[in-house]
C-alpha cells in the first residue's frame, strides 16, 4: 500500500504539472463545459433502459485508450512487477465518480459494472512500438493523410464497434448520433497529436495551399466514415433534412478540429485541450443564444491564429486561407 501512495503522488505531480502548463484561463472555460457536457450524457443515458448501459462501456473505451497511449508503462513493468493492480485502483478512482452519480440516479446495476470494468483496463495491451515501414499493413488511406494512417491503427477497431450500436439501435435518432459522436473523439485523438516540424516544411508549399489540403483531405475521409451513420440517421423519424443537418454540424467540427491542430502547435497538450473545449462548447451551448455569434469569434480566431503559427513555424509571408 505504502507503494501504491507513492505511485499516487507521482501522478498527482504529474497531472498537477500538465494543468499548470495548460494554464487556469483554459482550464476556467474547459471544466465547467465538461462537466455540463458529461452530467447532461450521464442524465440522458440513465432515463433510457438501454443507455444506462453505455456508461459503463463508454468509460472502459475511454479509459483503455488514455491507458493505450501512456508513455510509463514500460518504466512501471521494470520498476514495478505488480503496477497492473496499481493501475487497475488508479482506473476504479477514475470511474468512481461516474459510479456515484449512477447511484444518484438509481442505476445500481450500470454502476457496478462500471466500477468492475474500469479495473480490467489494467490488461489492456499498451499501443504496438512503431514498426518499420517494411511491416506495417498497408493503409487504405494516402500516406499524404498521415493522421487518419496513424490514427486508424490504433483507433480504427471503434469504428466497425460504433457502427454495429448503430446498427443494433437503428429505430432510435439518438443511436447514429451518439455514434458519431464517439467517432469525433476518435478523430480528436487523430488530429491531436501535431506531426514533426520536418514534415511540416516539406509539406507546406504555401501556407493556404497547406491548410486547404489539410482541410480537404480530413474532410473527405470523415465524410466517406461518417455515411453509414448519416443513412441509418436519415431512415428514422430524423429524415433526410436531420441527417443533413447533423452532417453539417459534424463536418463542421472536424475542420475546426484540424485548425485547432494548427492553431496551438506544436503543443500538444494545448492541442487537445483546446479540442476538447471546442467540442464541449459545441454539445453543451447548441440551444443557447450567445452560440451563434460564440461559433463565429471561434472559426475566425481559429483560422487567424492557425495561419499566424504556421507563418511563424513556415517563415512564409501571409497567404490567405481563402483566396481572394
Amino acid at each position: 500500500m505504502h507503494a501504491f501512495r507513492a505511485y499516487l503522488i507521482m501522478r498527482r505531480r504529474l497531472i498537477g504539472r500538465q494543468l499548470w502548463e495548460v494554464g487556469w484561463v483554459r482550464l476556467a472555460l474547459l471544466v465547467p463545459v465538461l462537466l455540463i457536457v458529461v452530467g447532461r450524457a450521464l442524465v440522458l443515458a440513465a432515463g433510457s433502459p438501454r443507455g444506462q448501459w453505455a456508461v459503463p462501456v463508454v468509460v472502459f473505451l475511454l479509459l483503455a485508450s488514455a491507458h493505450r497511449q501512456r508513455g510509463d508503462l514500460r518504466f512501471l513493468a521494470i520498476s514495478a512487477p505488480s503496477f497492473r493492480r496499481w493501475l487497475a485502483l488508479e482506473y476504479a478512482l477514475w470511474a468512481l465518480p461516474v459510479a456515484m452519480v449512477l447511484m444518484l440516479l438509481d442505476d445500481w446495476a450500470a454502476a457496478a459494472l462500471t466500477l468492475l470494468l474500469a479495473p480490467a483496463v489494467a490488461a489492456v495491451p499498451p499501443a504496438r512500438e512503431a514498426q518499420s515501414t517494411r511491416h506495417k499493413p498497408r493503409s487504405l488511406f494516402r500516406s499524404e493523410a498521415f493522421e487518419w494512417v496513424s490514427g486508424m491503427r490504433r483507433g480504427g477497431w471503434a469504428w466497425p464497434v460504433l457502427l454495429a450500436g448503430a446498427l443494433w439501435q437503428h429505430g432510435s435518432p439518438l443511436a447514429p448520433v451518439l455514434a458519431l459522436g464517439g467517432w469525433l473523439l476518435v478523430l480528436m485523438a487523430c488530429y491531436g497529436v501535431p506531426e514533426p516540424h520536418t514534415m511540416l516544411v516539406l509539406a507546406a508549399r504555401t501556407l493556404g495551399q497547406f491548410l486547404r489540403r489539410r482541410l480537404l483531405l480530413g474532410l473527405s475521409y470523415a465524410a466517406l466514415t461518417a455515411t453509414p451513420f448519416l443513412w441509418l440517421l436519415a431512415g428514422t423519424t430524423a429524415g433526410l433534412g436531420g441527417a443533413m443537418a447533423v452532417a453539417m454540424a459534424w463536418l463542421g467540427l472536424v475542420a475546426l478540429l484540424i485548425l485547432t491542430k494548427y492553431a496551438f502547435y506544436p503543443n500538444a497538450l494545448h492541442i487537445r485541450f483546446s479540442q476538447a473545449l471546442l467540442v464541449g462548447v459545441a454539445v453543451a451551448l447548441p440551444a443557447n443564444p450567445v452560440y451563434p455569434p460564440l461559433l463565429l469569434a471561434i472559426v475566425g480566431g481559429l483560422i487567424w491564429q492557425s495561419q499566424r503559427r504556421l507563418r511563424r513555424e513556415l517563415g512564409q509571408p501571409h497567404t490567405p486561407l481563402i483566396p481572394d
